[in-house]
């Protein structure tokens, strides 16, 4: 029972730790459907343990959205301009998101990467 309680204690934590790691300020680049480039800011804030918000200031925008760690994946759902929003980025070694997202309705993806100021 000792290791299983351990266990969790572990998971939880770790699970914390990374979701304090991500919390900050970012420069953001990327690019929009058609392939042009776009950049701004963003803030990571935690809410809770495992979850956090996050909003972008990118061309004029502003977008706020719940996210989410899970190992070297962090996602976050958002809405722009009353549209429904998916980003997935993974987690590299230097500490920036290099991600992918979409929004509802649309057959296409966009590029973006969050680095650390």
């Amino acid at each position: 029972m000792k290791v299983l309680v351990l266990g969790v204690v572990v998971a939880v934590s770790a699970g914390f730790a990374q979701a304090q790691e991500i919390g900050g300020s970012y420069r953001v680049e990327g690019t929009n459907f058609d392939g042009s480039a776009y950049g701004g800011e963003a803030e990571i804030s935690l809410t809770s343990d495992f979850t956090c918000e996050i909003t972008w200031k990118t061309g004029g925008s502003t977008s706020t959205g719940i996210c989410m760690r899970d190992g070297n994946a962090f996602t976050a759902g958002y809405e722009l301009d009353g549209t429904v929003g998916l980003v997935i980025y993974m987690v590299q070694p230097d500490g920036s998101l290099d991600g992918r997202w979409t929004v509802a309705g649309v057959n296409a993806v966009g590029t973006e990467v969050l680095i650390p100021k």
